[in-house]
């Protein structure tokens, strides 16, 4: 058959995971003659032959790609005959706008497992064991295209074997951009709690010191982590002692799925997330107290396998699950080098270092499992960035800045959007600092340019402060402020390509509403051109405004005034309980005139009211702790629900609080308030024919989710994008609401 020369391209994540060793191999298998490089866009194959020839080549590629290729597109052209001798791997092209997938930091492959094991191996026991199938990626890349210059490794000189490796087409390691052995990559160092260097003689010097109840902070991919020996009790309460966490639940690292049984029950969909290439922290139920201490309120536990050569060594070694938290201050990012780290010198014993750089820092995945659907806690390490691709095109570059907590950024052009990691809360300089450092990375990688920003309505955010700033610099054209729960809805929206108008359930904390009310309990129709609330929680007053969020009581409080105003002096309940006589009393007065009490309609805080009415939690030592232990109350053998109204688009809760009042038994109360609201949704979306979409940081509840499950199978839930405010600059970027011309002068 006649030879024809076709120019072939593909998109998606196809650079830093072995594609071009993947297409020079199958050119040999179909003895083609041509060319396959990296470019901005992607990769590029000139090929030389016939049309049977070319299908087949084609479904190979879409078929059997390397197990981190992710494929969005395969486009192929035939052009003027061009003569190649053979077919060649080519220097990477470096013109036209990026928008080849930034490929994500992904666990330690089989292979190279093998090889670490080995010890006829020349990397046995290497920490920094990789090749193209496995290892860092997003957390040591500087720009795109993906190339060892252009990461943190470009500091370390290949020996002679690895250079070899590094450029046979044939061997796994070719083009690994990480590879590196004992001669010539990274390399581990002990340093005190001053970080001053110490005596290591290997692996086996950190293991004696997780042996004699040491805190460790151990350098990993995209940050460090405390680690400690998670079964060693003194352990564990000396880093809550100085972390100064008290109750929130720790995860814990295990060698394997056989010692993940040993403390948790998983099933088949939890298993493949816990040994899949992202290696997550998944939310399990626990079937062991031997890790109480790690979960003392909460009978789930954060698991997860290790992702890192270094770590497998180090639970291979000790042959105990290891403690293992996120190295930070307060509100602020993930430490990601010495000099943030040593703001904890106090509460690790040593640090476990390694010498090649962090550029990118990035938390563990957190998510969990119910009715055989993943919800997504925190999208980090492993799976992002993130492409979205959207159901149409975009009409100008949009640059989203996200929510005030848990907060992504996302920049959106053509037909897609590029998500960041989770970055988390902005409350500090030094958090500020790192969420700037984020929009610089996207901007920088895909040589982006903003000519929309969009942000929350909020106006007391950080997100908010630099929107302006943007927009007074002038370095963006225009801008759209996206409502709170509206962003969350087109979210889900975007991450599924819902095209059609839908009905959706927004429960929520805290977000801004069009009339200057803190929404959090609404049902909408939306599509992305905007959105009609028909239906909210009836508001109720936050006493002492943002001090409420942290102070269930307080929100309890306020709903008791709203029932039985003065005669609440004379209850006797475990709200009114935890005040004495003289703030009942003062409250009710700043309750009346309305000081610092902003009117809410949140389900969150919904929660946190009947936390504390049941006397189960008054003050939260972390954000959603009433949630998890009304979860841990839930009884699936409790039937029916309480009384609310529903009247003029408002749905009025205080009926359900007296019943909740008049109920003796806290379990029933707790199972009774679970079916209340899924009586809510039902009664208020009962009228329509649409698809039911639901998010917001409630939807993280595990018992709620699975009830509104139970009642609504096709309800339509986020599963890789976060239903709490990790969603929101997804959101915020598909908006299609008229922007507002800053720059019109």
């Amino acid at each position: 058959m006649e030879l024809c020369t076709y120019k072939i391209r593909i998109t998606g994540t196809v650079q830093g995971v072995g594609f071009r060793p993947f297409v020079y191999a199958l050119s040999q298998r179909y003895v083609l003659q041509g060319t396959v490089c990296n470019t901005p866009q992607g990769v590029v194959i000139f090929v030389n032959t016939d049309t049977i020839t070319l299908k087949q080549f084609l479904i190979a590629l879409e078929y059997e790609h390397p197990l981190l290729a992710s494929i969005q597109s395969i486009e192929h052209e035939e052009l003027d005959y061009t003569v190649f001798e053979d077919f060649k791997i080519i220097k990477t092209e470096d013109t036209g706008a990026v928008t080849a997938n930034i490929p994500p930091d992904v666990s330690i492959c089989s292979e190279c497992e093998k090889e670490l094991l080995d010890s006829k191996n020349r990397r046995f026991k290497y920490p920094f064991i990789t090749c193209t199938h496995c290892g860092v990626r997003y957390s040591i890349i500087n720009t795109l295209p993906y190339d060892r210059v252009n990461t943190s490794m470009k500091f370390f000189k290949m020996c002679i074997l690895c250079e070899e490796e590094y450029n046979n087409p044939l061997d796994r390691r070719y083009h690994a951009q990480p590879i590196g052995c004992f001669e010539c990559g990274p390399q581990l160092q002990l340093l005190d709690n001053v970080c001053e260097s110490t005596s290591f003689l290997g692996i086996q010097t950190v293991v004696d010191l997780f042996q004699q109840g040491k805190i460790i902070a151990v350098k990993g991919v995209g940050g460090y982590h405390l680690m400690c020996d998670a079964r060693n009790e003194k352990a564990v309460e000396t880093l809550r002692k100085r972390k100064k966490r008290v109750s929130k639940p720790f995860a814990m690292m295990v060698r394997d799925i056989q010692m993940a049984k040993e403390y948790a029950s998983i099933n088949e969909k939890e298993s493949e997330l816990l040994s899949s290439k992202e290696r997550p922290i998944v939310i399990l139920s626990a079937n062991t107290d031997k890790t109480k201490n790690l979960h003392p309120q909460s009978s789930k536990v954060g698991v997860f396998l290790p992702y890192t050569p270094l770590h497998l060594l180090l639970l291979e070694s000790l042959q105990r699950p290891l403690l293992a938290t996120s190295a930070n201050v307060v509100d602020e990012p993930i430490c990601t080098n010495l000099e943030d780290l040593k703001k904890l010198e106090g509460v690790y014993d040593y640090v476990l270092e390694h010498n090649r750089d962090i550029v990118n820092g990035c938390d563990d995945s957190v998510l969990f499992v119910v009715k055989n659907q993943t919800l997504m806690l925190r999208r980090a390490r492993g799976y992002a960035p993130v492409q979205v691709k959207l159901p149409f095109k975009l009409e100008k570059n949009v640059l989203a800045l996200g929510a005030n907590q848990k907060t992504t950024i996302a920049i959106g052009f053509d037909n897609q959007v590029i998500l960041s990691p989770h970055i988390g809360d902005l409350h500090t300089i030094n958090s500020m600092d790192y969420y700037k450092k984020n929009i610089k990375t996207l901007e920088n990688m895909y040589s982006f340019t903003p000519e929309v920003i969009a942000y929350d309505k909020h106006p007391h955010y950080e997100t908010t402060k630099i929107a302006q700033e943007l927009l007074a610099s002038k370095k963006v054209q225009s801008e759209k402020k996206v409502q709170h729960h509206f962003a969350h809805v087109l979210a889900v929206m975007a991450e599924k390509a819902l095209t059609k108008k839908v009905f959706a359930v927004a429960f929520d904390g805290t977000g801004f509403g069009d009339d200057g009310n803190l929404w959090g309990g609404e049902f909408m129709l939306c599509d992305y051109d905007g959105y009609e609330r028909i239906a909210h929680i009836a508001y109720f007053k936050l006493l002492g405004g943002a001090k409420a969020i942290k102070e269930p009581k307080r929100v309890a409080l306020a709903l008791l005034f709203d029932l039985y105003a003065e005669k609440v002096f004379a209850l006797n309940n475990p709200t009114t309980q935890s005040f004495s006589q003289k703030e009942l009393r003062s409250y009710f007065l700043t309750y009346k005139k309305g000081i610092n009490a902003p009117l809410s309609s949140s389900v969150g805080r919904l929660f946190d009211a009947v936390a504390s009415l049941l006397g189960v939690c008054h003050v939260m030592s972390y954000e959603g702790e009433s949630g998890i232990l009304l979860e841990e109350l839930y009884d699936a053998s409790v039937q029916g629900h309480y009384r609310f109204g529903y009247e003029n688009t408002k749905i009025d809760i205080l009926p359900l609080l007296e019943d909740i009042l008049s109920e003796s038994d806290v379990v029933v109360a707790t199972s009774k308030f679970f079916h209340t609201l899924v009586k809510i949704i039902e009664l208020v979306y009962e009228p329509y024919d649409l698809d039911l979409v639901l998010s917001g940081g409630v939807f993280q509840n595990r018992v709620l989710v699975s009830l509104v499950l139970d009642k609504f199978p096709q309800a339509i839930l986020p599963n890789i994008i976060p239903p709490n405010d990790g969603g929101i600059a997804l959101g915020q970027v598909v908006a299609r609401i008229n922007t507002e011309d800053k720059n019109n002068d």
